[in-house]
């Protein structure tokens, strides 16, 4: 469902992202690591669109963000750690709007908005006004306006910063219900970036870690925590290596 190709992004001398490639296929939930500044925000807005890459391009559900960019922007859904919410709005009509924007047919759009505020535990809201909700309401109204026009493929920056261990474990859920949805919902492939270790083991079954605008792990989670190791060791280690490596070039 996405495939990165050689895909940098420079600003001016600053190699902000550099060659890199993955696959993530259908229904994966695929952490994506990495420390402060080591590319992740500027990989994922090059998937979604928002930002053109230097070199290399992407293929989101088998479009290509250069040579058929709506199709596959129609194909994604983004939650931006900063929420793209407006707090005078109700929750039905924001989401109603979002479906305008993202072209979901006028005959389709009422059972769009529905499906998505069902998903998300949102139908009791439909009429509260955004800015009245707590922080973890908010954040599921961000996904959403996410997954409003049903798209293929989920980019989620950040998703539970800032909520209570209550919020984060229903938010946490609710991205696995995305990833794994019952008959006759749709199957969403998910990357989710994040400072919190544990959530991605709590959600994921893959890592790629970032570090200095390069991918240095891409692997199962199962396999890089064999024997023993955590992801906090593993994200340590390949970091503080690849710091090693760029300072002796």
């Amino acid at each position: 469902m996405i495939e990165a190709r050689h895909l940098s992004k420079h600003y001016g001398e600053i190699a902000a992202v550099r060659d890199v490639s993955f696959q993530v296929g259908r229904g994966e939930v695929v952490g994506f690591l990495g420390p402060n500044g080591a590319g992740k925000t500027t990989t994922m807005r090059m998937l979604t669109g928002f930002l053109p890459p230097s070199d290399g391009t992407a293929l989101i559900a088998e479009h290509d963000i250069f040579g058929d960019p709506i199709a596959a922007r129609r194909a994604v859904g983004y939650l931006p750690e900063t929420l793209p919410l407006y707090p005078e709005m109700s929750v039905r009509t924001y989401l109603e709007f979002v479906a305008r924007i993202k072209d979901v047919p006028r005959g389709g759009l009422r059972s769009s908005v529905e499906r998505a505020m069902e998903r998300c535990g949102l139908e009791h809201m439909a009429r509260r006004v955004i800015g009245a909700l707590s922080r973890g309401f908010r954040q599921r109204v961000g996904l959403a306006q996410a997954i409003v026009h049903d798209p293929a493929v989920l980019i989620l920056d950040e998703p539970t910063v800032g909520l209570d261990p209550l919020q984060v474990r229903e938010i946490r859920k609710l991205i696995r219900d995305l990833a794994s949805p019952q008959a006759g919902q749709t199957q969403h492939t998910v990357i989710l970036s994040t400072h919190i270790l544990p959530e991605v083991e709590a959600i994921c079954r893959r890592v790629i870690l970032m570090s200095r605008g390069r991918k240095v792990v891409d692997a199962p989670l199962e396999e890089l925590v064999r024997g023993g190791r955590t992801l906090d060791e593993i994200f340590v280690r390949e970091t503080a290596r690849d710091d090693v490596e760029a300072e002796a070039s």
